[in-house]
């Protein structure tokens, strides 16, 4: 694949800034083996309905990201195995009064990224509004803002495809939950440009016999085959089915490609088709492991008959099943071992780029001033009449990063004129959560351990355990451990010694999403104004 001369300067200027940082290698999950193989998940993380597409010899993945801003991460590899966060393609999520408040499970759903002409595109399906597209020359730099392709409600996991003679196609899917009807897949012309649909759009292909929930569609062409690639079959239980025809409309003959069989990769699933410059395929696709989210997953793929054949086929019945280890993709070269970055020191001039808030960001939220090695966040009042913390847009949440982890942080609590109603901490959210603070009152500071079982249903927060503390900071750590993500918090008042505090609690995902660990810093709506914490760190480890 040759580029255009500015497009490939600018891509080699900034991953010539990129390759001068030390890569980050978790403490918790690292696909890469050393020994020229690697282990799924390559990213043991919630980047739900990932996609991928190389450039040259740089390969960039965005993921789903829902209601979280900023949104549309995009991670870069060289090795198709170790991957870094650099950016994300969209700041806010729009339409920004919409999104100014949490819309759990709402927002970008599934993906898809592109290169055509010298350019990075993403599409994506919201399902109250449309589907956007925004696009770049540098994925490390500014994306375009969002453009509205297609109008409408319902439409999702839309994908591209530039033809060869400058046509430009868009196929997508439905959500039942807002069109009415969902098992179908259809076909839009768009103008050469890929900004705007031209037409009402062609159904295509309808899964209600065979192929029940038949989503997350991704266009290529090859051998001139115009194939689609989708699941179907839900997202814990499904298979990966591929189309093809001569004809972009179709009809489409269809083939099962990817199953779960006798393995433990349940629902193996939706992702993307990626070469290597020599000519190898790869499929990346998830797997949803529940309070984890859906985690990625990297197969080996061939062609026998201009049918994709992905994994291995274990049991003989001419269907894929995934591998959980493999030789790593042959790019000519070996090269360090990284992951997405997890640990924050705040030393540097922003928040790290695992963070993300649950509505989009206001300014007022937090500062991170430069020459500052920690983070201030500032005590905002919950919502009124909020029960719990399941619709405060100011929580900054990363990811789970690995079945088993320890997060750990120290946060000094500032309630300046307020005699109560200040408290920030650790927590671990979800559609259930549990939280570790500091909070005062007129006799002084004290840790509380609370949960709310059920907060999407608007149940209440209760304490579990409540301790004095002698000074208004304390450390705080979450152990998670095991298949159903249990969480045990502990607190020291020295940072040496910790006590175990409160009860066991089992995280549990969110709305199409996985547990999120990470900090908050609130007030009551009685309170006086003003208040802040500074966190000096948040660490993940073993």
């Amino acid at each position: 694949m040759k580029l255009p001369i500015i497009a490939v300067s600018l891509f080699w200027a900034s991953l010539l800034l990129a390759q001068t940082e030390k890569p980050y290698v978790s403490q918790v999950w690292v696909a890469d083996n050393g020994d020229g193989t690697y282990k799924n998940p390559i990213i043991y993380s919630d980047y739900s309905d990932p996609d991928v597409v190389r450039v040259g010899d740089d390969y960039f993945m965005t993921a789903s990201s829902f209601n979280a801003t900023p949104g549309l991460p995009i991670l870069h590899s060289k090795d198709m195995v170790n991957w870094k966060l650099i950016n994300h393609a969209l700041p806010l999520q729009v339409p920004l009064d919409t999104f100014s408040i949490p819309q759990h499970g709402n927002g970008v759903w599934a993906p898809s990224i592109r290169y055509h002409k010298g350019e990075i595109y993403i599409y994506w399906g919201d399902p109250d509004f449309g589907i956007y597209m925004v696009k770049t020359k540098d994925p490390y730099g500014k994306w375009h803002d969002p453009v509205l392709v297609m109008e409408g409600k319902g439409l999702i996991d839309a994908c591209p495809l530039f033809d060869d003679n400058g046509d430009a196609y868009l196929v997508h899917a439905y959500a039942g939950s807002r069109a009415g009807v969902k098992s179908l897949l259809s076909v839009n012309k768009m103008n050469p440009e890929g900004t705007k649909v031209l037409d009402p759009g062609i159904h295509v292909f309808d899964g209600h016999e065979n192929h029940d929930t038949v989503e997350g569609s991704k266009f290529y062409k090859r051998n001139g085959y115009y194939y689609i690639f989708a699941p179907a079959g839900g997202v814990a239980t499904g298979w990966q089915l591929v189309l093809r025809s001569k004809n972009i409309y179709g009809p489409y003959e269809e083939k099962v490609v990817l199953e779960q069989g006798k393995t433990e990769i349940n629902g193996p699933h939706q992702g993307a088709w990626v070469d290597t410059p020599d000519g190898e395929s790869w499929f990346y696709h998830f797997q949803d492991v529940g309070p984890v989210g859906r985690i990625v997953h990297l197969q080996p793929m061939t062609w026998e008959n201009d049918w994709p054949v992905m994994g291995k086929d274990l049991d003989g019945n001419g269907i894929g099943e995934p591998v959980m280890s493999y030789k790593k993709p042959n790019v000519g070269k070996t090269y360090p071992i990284e992951t997405p970055v997890e640990t924050d020191d705040f030393t540097g001039f922003n928040i790290g780029l695992q963070w993300q808030w649950s509505a989009n960001n206001n300014v007022v939220w937090h500062a991170k001033l430069p020459g500052n090695d920690y983070l201030r966040l500032f005590s905002i009042k919950v919502p009124e009449n909020e029960p719990n913390l399941w619709m405060v847009p100011n929580l900054l949440l990363q990811k789970f990063p690995a079945p088993d982890f320890s997060a750990e942080t120290k946060i000094t609590l500032h309630p300046e004129e307020a005699e109560s109603g200040k408290t920030a901490g650790l927590i671990v959210m979800g559609m259930d959560y549990a939280t570790l603070s500091i909070s005062h009152d007129e006799k002084g500071f004290f840790i509380k351990q609370t949960e709310a079982i059920n907060a999407v249903k608007g149940s209440e927060e209760k304490v579990n355990d409540q301790n004095r503390i002698k000074s208004n900071y304390a450390y705080f750590k979450v152990e998670v451990s095991g298949p159903d993500s249990t969480c045990q918090f502990y607190y020291s008042e020295n940072g040496k010694k910790f006590k175990k505090i409160g009860k066991p609690f089992k995280a549990r995902e969110g709305k199409w999403i996985g547990a999120k660990v990470g900090l908050f810093s609130i007030s009551t709506q009685e309170a006086k104004r003003g208040g802040y914490a500074d966190v000096d760190y948040f660490n993940i480890t073993k």
